[in-house]
């Protein structure tokens, strides 16, 4: 076994109820812990040489069996909801128990030191224990990995314990099934049980900061990318996965901050973490260079498929999870910034693919529009293989992070609203779905004019150009933008049939204003008056 100069925090674990010391791997490098997961017979290397694995049963998030402790502390403050699920602290003193003791019966598991902000006025120390070494890998990947002098005298802030072997009794321990992931704020644990995906460890973390960063410290915590100009301007990039986040943000001529998880502070934006957790599905190193060469000696890829007889991976094969991901460290981005702290922003694009074919390619928003569609959090979905299945499939997720905000959703449009206000923030609508008509009749609008858009955006060019208003969602629409037709920058206009084009608008209208009446009582007259007029 393996221990670096830093000793093993073993009165630390002890504490923690966890006996067995002797069992431990602490703070090992990505090569002793890709060379344990290649020992237990748990992952193989791709011929790039980076470790592939399975998660096992469950290849996403299960948000169904994700529960904040209801209590003293969080009863009043978190708003309880279909992500938000509560469950009784004897609950989480039964599983807590159960996880220390499956551990301490392990032959072995492995402890990583990290922590979450770049920003050292917010850090947070994490203290992960995993049963399985490639979890620890993406641990070491996805947060901000310590000094030997900070280790020396590291205290966590937070635990995440994961046992993905351990099975639950749903009845003993109050959860819905086998598997769970329970957050407690009175105890700052995150225990993991049942389920080896990884990402349930980042968007616990990712939770547990929603809460803390707004209700604590009044900083705006968001689940978004986040690039830098080379004169230092801070653009921020919203949208759920599908819509082109990472692609975008992505911009060979301008620094990546982050790809995924951000604060906004008084005079900053920060990345919560130290790596990039970067879907693979049809990947190719034309669309996305910079992913695609990442996958190297240190990362970590999940639930892909090699090619017959070879150790080269299939990225388009589905056949295990459409979910398929890789993570790697930051610094395996060519154009990283590090540390991943920049100034404030001044552009905001919220991202949607909208498959209706009816949102504009490219619109400025005002505050209270902003708001609304930052709470909306809309994007609409192809339809499946589902036989019968021909409507593309809306989906709203409240400030485009719904399943990791313990929080009323009024709170972070508020507190994003202030601040667009006080810095004078540019917010845009980008519209990377469908043009000419819906899915099926229609296109999907080409990634050189959305850059184009966002590149005139960025570079100040429709600061002075004419608008139009859009008659039921009433954002502003440039007539006229460099490098895109005219044409396709009102989306009525490319319809053949503009009789269908109003109809599947007022449709639209509709489903915005249904999905909203459930956010209505906490939010202003100035978000209510932005919804679109069906």
């Amino acid at each position: 076994m393996s221990v670096p100069v830093v000793s093993i925090p073993k009165k630390s674990l002890l504490r923690l109820g966890l006996q067995n010391t002797e069992s431990i791997h602490y703070q090992l490098t990505p090569e002793e812990l890709v060379q344990d997961t290649l020992r237990i017979g748990e992952g193989v290397l791709n011929d790039t040489g980076a470790l592939v694995i399975r998660t096992g049963e469950f290849t996403g998030r299960s948000p169904k069996d994700k529960f904040t402790v209801k209590d003293e502390t969080t009863a009043d403050t978190v708003h309880w909801n279909e992500f938000n699920l509560p469950i009784e602290p004897k609950y989480f003193d039964i599983v807590y128990k159960k996880i220390i003791d499956y551990l301490d019966k392990a032959s072995e598991f492995w402890v990583r030191d990290c922590y979450a902000c770049a920003d050292s006025r917010y850090r947070l120390n994490v203290r992960v224990v995993n049963e399985k070494p490639w979890n620890n890998l993406f641990a070491y990947n996805m947060f901000l990995r310590p000094t030997e002098d900070e280790l020396e005298t590291f205290e966590p802030d937070w635990h995440v314990i994961s046992g993905p072997g351990l099975k639950l009794d749903p009845r003993e321990c109050g959860t819905r099934q086998h598997n769970a992931a329970i957050v407690s704020f009175k105890h700052k644990t995150i225990l993991i049980a049942g389920t080896g995906y990884t990402g349930e460890t980042k968007k616990g973390i990712f939770t547990i900061l929603n809460y803390i960063l707004p209700h604590e410290s009044n900083v705006l915590s968001m689940h978004c990318s986040a690039n830098m100009g080379k004169d230092g301007d801070t653009a921020i990039f919203f949208g759920l996965s599908g819509t082109g986040k990472t692609t975008l943000s992505a911009d060979p001529n301008r620094k990546l901050i982050g790809d995924d998880e951000h604060a906004w502070t008084n005079d900053n934006i920060f990345n919560f973490e130290g790596g990039c957790y970067a879907k693979t599905i049809n990947l190719t190193e034309e669309k996305e260079p910079e992913i695609f060469n990442a996958i190297r000696p240190g990362a970590l890829v999940e639930n892909v498929s090699f090619f017959p007889g070879t150790n080269k991976i299939n990225f388009d094969d589905a056949s295990i999870t459409e979910n398929t991901r890789v993570s790697f460290p930051l610094n395996f981005i060519s154009n990283a910034l590090e540390p991943s702290v920049a100034g404030l922003p001044k552009n905001i694009f919220f991202l949607t693919c909208d498959a209706f074919g009816v949102l504009p390619p490219l619109s400025k928003l005002t505050p209270g529009q902003a708001m609304y569609q930052f709470i909306s959090g809309y994007t609409a979905k192809v339809a499946g293989t589902e036989a019968g299945v021909t409507e593309p499939k809306p989906t709203f997720s409240t400030c485009f992070g719904a399943p990791f905000l313990p929080l009323h959703p009024g709170k972070y449009a508020q507190m994003l609203g202030d601040k667009m206000r006080e810095n004078k923030v540019n917010v845009w609508m980008v519209n990377t779905g469908w043009t000419g008509g819906p899915y099926g009749i229609g296109n999907r609008m080409k990634l050189k004019f959305t850059r184009a858009m966002i590149t005139a955006a960025l570079e100040g060019k429709l600061d002075n150009v004419e608008y139009a208003t859009h008659p039921v969602f009433g954002m502003a629409m440039p007539v006229t933008c460099p490098d895109v037709p005219s044409e396709v920058l009102n989306p009525r206009n490319t319809w053949a049939d503009k009789n269908a084009y109003d109809e599947k608008a007022k449709y639209l209208a509709g489903l915005f204003t249904r999905n909203f009446e459930k956010y209505a009582d906490g939010v202003s007259a100035e978000i209510l008056a932005a919804a679109p007029k069906a």
